[in-house]
């Protein structure tokens, strides 16, 4: 919370309100600071676990900060009260914002915690599918490039893949971040939002939509990434003894 604090510094604003896809620690942790230290802080989200929680809401709920609306869209499944926030600004030129949690990602789609592959299909097409094409994916987490090498594997002829996977390591290396993306790029390259695609079905030996994504998302939790190599220096020291003196007998 202290880093979000000192951004509000820098920017000169005020913290009036958090929005709150899902409870886990990693996106819920700094509530509870948060709601000590800005007196009258609103909390939303959908779930009675998430910390400091003042306002639960519901599945297209529409909420209005300033300019700035956002529908509320209850997708279960990571967990059982996973909402996402769509958020644009009437009468603006820049396109709408999905802030999706841990349910889409770029290139990839979230566990399935406390929920079904029905439920994630219903996410993924019906729910956060449907929204603009143009809309910008902002996901939880920055896992673009682990999840191309499993669309790559998935779908290994599709350029696309490559292509995304390419500049998603480029962006690693510079330490710039790959979100977010845009809605139309991942019906491109994210295998989650292609499961009526030939090479999908061919992939998984399923054809229903729902059991293709079922079978998807059991391969990629299974998906291992390649183990790195030690890093040579480090290898060089412990030869050399460099650590003796930190490590403890047994």
């Amino acid at each position: 919370p202290f880093q979000l604090l000192e951004i509000i510094r820098k920017e000169d604003v005020v913290l009036r309100a958090v929005l709150t896809t899902h409870h886990h620690w990693d996106h819920a942790r700094g509530n509870e600071e948060l709601a000590r230290l800005c007196p009258g802080l609103r909390v939303y989200g959908a779930d009675e676990r998430i910390g400091a929680l003042t306002h639960k809401v519901t599945h297209d709920q529409e909420l209005t900060f300033g300019a700035i609306r956002v529908r509320c869209l209850f997708t279960p499944c990571h967990t059982s009260g996973h909402m996402c926030y769509f958020m644009w600004e009437d009468g603006s030129p820049d396109a709408p914002a999905l802030f999706s949690g841990d349910t889409l990602f770029v290139g990839g789609c979230g566990k399935f915690f406390e929920g079904t592959a029905e439920q994630m299909y219903a996410n993924l097409t019906q729910i956060l599918g449907a929204l603009p094409k143009e809309t910008k994916v902002f996901c939880g987490h920055e896992c673009t490039v682990r999840n191309l090498k499993f669309a790559l594997k998935v779908e290994p002829e599709n350029e696309i893949v490559k292509k995304k996977l390419a500049w998603a390591k480029q962006r690693d290396d510079e330490d710039l971040p790959t979100v977010p993306s845009t809605l139309q790029e991942e019906f491109l390259y994210n295998p989650f939002l292609r499961v009526t695609e030939e090479p999908l079905q061919k992939f998984t030996g399923k054809t229903d939509p729902v059991e293709v994504l079922r079978a998807l998302r059991t391969e990629k939790d299974n998906f291992k990434k390649p183990k790195e190599q030690p890093n040579p220096q480090a290898m060089l020291a412990f030869d050399w003894g460099l650590f003796s003196p930190f490590l403890e007998k047994k």
